[in-house]
């Protein structure tokens, strides 16, 4: 599979370039953020909290964002979340041209572009499967990073450019052009009329949902560990860089571009490389070696002199877009097309706020041991992370299960019509496991148990037959009617369908009577 072969998608490329153009504007951003509190000699975990500003609103907001994309139309939430953006970073121009901007009001403009950020994020993914096909997310997914990584190139060293020649206040007005592009590009793109058949999620309930399923998925669940376990030592590169390439490189505005630029250009590199990567080893293989080459990099810029630091930092950049490519495709690959933007959002958030978390926690941790301490403690964390790929694996069916929705259902019988709102209503299945069969029924149906939950279900319980002992009962429990017929018509996949499929080879004729479907007086 071709590295650039979803460019050839007329759509994807139009949002592919408008992020990438978009995205640049927001790496100059950053950069002089980062040079503005250095200029004004705030201290390291000032300049650090750069990152946590813009982060942690994914701690707040990934959540509610992931609900509000599987809830409403994902093209115009993503078109007022942009526009948004643009009267945030156009707000934060006027303050810096005016000269009433300053260090702790810029954090704080930093946060509500940051909102913005969040709020986009999860419906920014959750579209990538409607755009290419299935074959082609990782490679759209390595795309995505391109759009950041290509803009971490190129973005720094225009933004170190123009701040020593112009100042930062030109560096954000090039940023709300950015946000203006992205905003364009979505009112051009048509999404197709989102028809589902029956009544929209309601969105605390889609919310509760979003969780239950992340909560009773093991493949998400693990991907989710691997990410938070790599984010939050490796965090410790970006929020302490623009202090080391002062002190330690002795560069300055347009130096400090550079080295973004390098790890851009590494990270670059490392999507053309990634193809034969897959080929070679396996994801998890991929996690290991990735992660210790990052964590040679955050040695070299703790103890190396300027002309061995350099190279090392292509490495880098190569190192974190393997690695955020491999856990970002697992994900994608892995979740339930109705549930996509919000697992998603719990992804982000568990990835995002690592970083946000780690990176407050660097620049405190740098403020009392020192740069040079701080850095080779994240050096020695992250071979810590690499050496427990062998104990906390990704799991051998990520990415590879079906998802297309299940058809076996038969049709409900009922004697009434209920309403939407009708329920709770609590499901029914008695199953004659056949003798000598037990242990190997309930473990099955304990894997059915997940599902039931992850697609809508509470309340699950396996129970036995006091007057039969070969007999199991299934009982499980759903908000409302329109809950249980989401959970047919949407979220019962054709995976799920196989783990019941395997469970009642272990009962005669699968249940022993018709479905039962209790409804609430």
């Amino acid at each position: 599979m071709n590295a650039w072969a979803p460019l050839h998608n007329r759509v994807y490329r139009m949002l592919f370039i408008a992020q990438l153009i978009s995205n640049i504007g927001l790496w100059m951003q950053t950069v002089g953020a980062q040079w503005f509190l250095v200029e004004h000699r705030s201290g390291t975990a000032v300049v650090a909290l750069v990152q946590t500003a813009s982060l942690l609103p994914s701690l707040l907001l990934a959540l509610p964002a992931g609900g509000l994309a599987d809830v409403l139309d994902r093209r115009r939430l993503l078109i007022a979340a942009s526009t948004y953006t643009v009267l945030a970073a156009g707000a934060t121009s006027v303050l810096a041209f005016t000269d009433l901007l300053n260090p702790a009001l810029l954090l704080a403009m930093t946060f509500l572009l940051g909102c913005g950020s969040a709020l986009t994020a999860p419906a920014w993914q959750a579209i990538q499967p409607e755009l290419v096909p299935k074959e082609q997310i990782p490679a759209a997914s390595a795309l995505g990073s391109v759009t950041i990584n290509a803009a971490r190139a190129v973005g720094p060293a225009i933004a170190g450019v123009i701040v020593a020649t112009a100042g930062p206040a030109a560096v954000f007005a090039i940023n709300t052009l950015g946000f203006l592009v992205m905003t364009g590009a979505l009112l051009r793109w048509r999404r197709p009329a989102d028809d589902r058949g029956i009544d929209r999620e309601r969105f605390g309930r889609s919310m509760v949902n979003g969780l239950h399923y992340v909560r009773s998925a093991l493949i998400v669940r693990r991907i989710m560990l691997r990410s938070a376990l790599f984010a939050l030592p490796a965090s410790a590169l970006w929020a302490l860089l623009p202090v080391a390439s002062s002190e330690h490189l002795h560069y300055g505005a347009a130096g400090y571009g550079v080295v973004l630029g390098l790890l851009g250009a590494g990270a670059i590199g490392g999507v053309t490389l990634s193809p034969q990567a897959r080929k070679r080893l396996s994801p998890n293989g991929i996690l290991v070696a990735s992660t210790i080459a990052y964590a040679v990099g955050l040695v070299a810029v703790a103890l190396l002199p300027a002309w061995a630091v350099l190279p090392l930092l292509l490495v880098a950049g190569a190192a974190w877009i393997w690695t955020l490519t491999t856990l970002n495709a697992s994900i994608q690959l892995s979740l339930a097309p109705w549930v996509r933007a919000r697992g998603m959002s719990v992804y982000i958030l568990v990835f995002m706020g690592s970083q946000a978390v780690g990176s407050f926690l660097w620049g405190l941790l740098a403020s009392h041991l020192g740069l040079t301490q701080a850095l080779l403690i994240s050096a020695a964390m992250l071979a810590v992370v690499a050496a427990s790929v062998r104990s906390l694996p990704l799991l051998a069916a990520t990415g590879t299960l079906p998802r297309g929705v299940s058809t076996a259902w038969p049709t409900p019988t009922l004697v009434f019509d209920p309403e939407p709102d009708d329920g709770p209503v609590t499901i029914v299945n008695t199953f004659h496991v056949r003798p000598g069969e037990m242990e190997q029924f309930e473990q099955a149906m304990a894997a059915v148990g997940r599902a039931r939950r992850r697609t809508g279900g509470y309340s699950w319980g396996l129970y036995r037959d006091g007057s039969d002992q070969n007999v199991r009962v299934e009982q499980f429990t759903v908000p409302s009617w329109s809950e249980f017929q989401r959970q047919r018509r949407e979220r019962w996949t054709e995976s799920d369908h196989d783990l019941f499929a395997a469970a009642v080879t272990h009962a005669e004729d699968g249940p022993t009577e018709p479905e039962r479907r209790l409804f609430a007086l």
